[in-house]
């Protein structure tokens, strides 16, 4: 049953939350001066402390804490999660790197179609759960815990019948994928195989992704990254039965224990982990959710929508869906051009005809460990953010989002640094077929060289959304998308015969723009006027 919680009081007690504030001393009139005990830097963090005190987040897991601690609480569960997101994502790339020598190559193209369908999928349920998010973070901060528990329902709700929208539209987009990046008929057959599978388990998986999106705007991300360990825990061991084959772990050779033949049933064996895991995801976070977190849980009467809580989720969501397509459309194209390569190079004889998508495929998926903090410490700021404009202090939601983003130029910075210098080896971990190590180390020296850029990028534009900017982040994205980044890597890959790399060399050339053009609005500040 699901669990009532009362938020009767709620308007009266913000009152008293705005009373119980942080015990701060008197800020002295006075000048500093050599014999004042005080140095002036520790009149500007007294100064600093009265501020986050007067403007401080008043309910959920944030409540109470400096900002440094919320940063911490919120990103590293998140970056934990990613990363086993992301080797989860690898790890599929490896199993059907095991599959027979007669089908890896087509299987190779087909999951690496089949991640850009993970991907739309992303795209679709971070839609509806970002407008959820920041209506959450806003009431978190300002005390008004009655919109959190409605925006959570109603989003749950929106998620069901989402997802089951969604896992339609894959049905239907198997083909013109297949004809957008010219893959074989086997590779055709075996994408089928892989997305009518998780096509099946959308609606589950829309539960889980936006129950947890929900989370995040209260702070809470702990709970969800551990429902996340089970999840991939559940979908690497699933996949590996399903699939049928054999693997080598630590040196060791285990074989798989089921009768199933990877030559016919690999690809969806794989598909069918990934489904199996969304059901016990969707169950755990419905189960966590009930229960309930700090001034947050669901309750039965906030799963009807209202009018007025539907238009303020999908107010947000909606930009946020539309740049979220637009990114997609614009590596649709890049398959596309991808797809012209391969012809050319069928035409010529002069270069491989299978295995580029793979290539591109396992590429994006060593550079996911690269982004994880970035996207950790985006989560971070967007969530903390909102939570500090839900309680008025414009000036530590400003300073939330830079400090995330100069950890972030870092972290990144360091990772890009191993792309360029252990790119074949990297390679070789996931497979060793002769395209793969002609093409992958070259595509990780070129990401890895602006991997400072794709973090300014990355956390800005989240911390950006994170406080409702998804119109702005939406123009920009389309803008710089669809006018600097197709050019660059149509011209650099097909016009100049530069092949993958030459796309490559356009896809972070454009990042470096974009980075620009969010650090530009966020300057601005109008986001810091913005209502939700």
């Amino acid at each position: 049953m699901v669990r009532e919680q009362s938020v009767k009081g709620d308007n009266e007690n913000e009152t008293s939350d705005q009373e119980d504030v942080l015990k701060v001393g008197p800020v002295s009139s006075s000048a500093a001066s050599p014999d004042d005990p005080r140095s002036a830097m520790g009149g500007v963090l007294e100064q600093e402390a009265l501020i986050e005190a007067e403007g401080r987040i008043k309910s959920g897991k944030l409540a109470g804490r400096t900002m440094l601690s919320a940063i911490m609480v919120v990103a590293i569960p998140v970056l934990f999660q990613q990363s086993m997101a992301a080797t989860v994502g690898l790890i599929d790339k490896i199993l059907a790197g095991r599959l027979p020598e007669q089908i890896v190559d087509p299987a190779l193209d087909a999951i690496g179609i089949g991640s850009y369908i993970s991907w739309f999928v992303g795209i679709a349920m971070a839609g509806l759960g970002i407008g959820g998010q920041v209506i959450i973070a806003r009431a978190m901060g300002s005390g008004h815990r009655r919109d959190a528990y409605d925006a959570l329902g109603q989003s749950l709700s929106l998620a069901l019948v989402w997802g089951t929208m969604v896992g339609l539209l894959l049905w239907l987009l198997v083909q013109p994928l297949a004809n957008i990046s010219d893959l074989s008929p086997e590779a055709t057959d075996l994408l089928g195989d892989y997305v009518l599978t998780i096509a099946a388990s959308m609606p589950l998986c829309g539960i889980l992704m936006v129950g947890s999106m929900c989370l995040y705007g209260a702070g809470e991300t702990l709970l969800p990254a551990l429902i996340m360990v089970v999840v991939n825990v559940v979908n690497v061991v699933s996949s590996w039965l399903l699939c049928g084959v054999d693997v080598t772990v630590l040196g060791m050779e285990l074989s798989n224990p089921t009768n199933i033949d990877p030559l016919t049933s690999g690809v969806a064996g794989i598909a069918g982990g990934t489904a199996l895991a969304y059901m016990v995801g969707a169950f755990l976070i419905v189960f966590a959710l009930m229960r309930g977190v700090r001034d947050l849980g669901l309750q039965r009467r906030a799963l009807r929508p209202t009018r007025v809580m539907f238009g303020r989720i999908t107010r947000i969501g909606i930009p946020s869906f539309m740049e979220g397509i637009s990114m997609w459309g614009v590596n649709i194209f890049v398959l596309g051009f991808i797809g012209m390569i391969i012809a050319k190079n069928r035409e010529t004889g002069s270069g491989p005809t299978e295995g580029l998508v793979g290539a591109h495929a396992i590429a994006i998926q060593w550079e996911a460990f690269s982004f994880m903090p970035g996207f950790a410490l985006g989560t971070a700021a967007g969530t903390i953010a909102g939570q500090y404009l839900g309680a008025g202090n414009v000036q530590m939601a400003r300073k939330v989002i830079i400090t995330c983003t100069i950890i972030a130029m870092i972290f990144m910075g360091a990772v890009g640094a191993c792309f360029i210098l252990f790119g074949r080896q990297l390679t070789s971990l996931v497979s060793d077929q002769p395209v793969l190590l002609e093409e992958v180390p070259t595509l990780l020296m070129i990401c890895g060289s602006i991997q400072v850029f794709f973090a300014l990028n990355m956390v800005v534009r989240q911390g950006l959304r994170g406080v409702g900017d998804t119109r702005w982040t939406l123009l920009i994205t389309t803008v710089s998308s669809y006018g600097v980044r197709l050019p660059m890597a149509y011209l650099f890959g097909v016009v100049m015969g530069l092949g993958l790399p030459g796309i490559w060399l356009g896809l972070c050339g454009e990042l470096v723009v974009r980075g620009m053009l969010f650090t530009a609005r966020f300057l601005h500040g109008g986001w810091a006027k913005l209502k939700v």
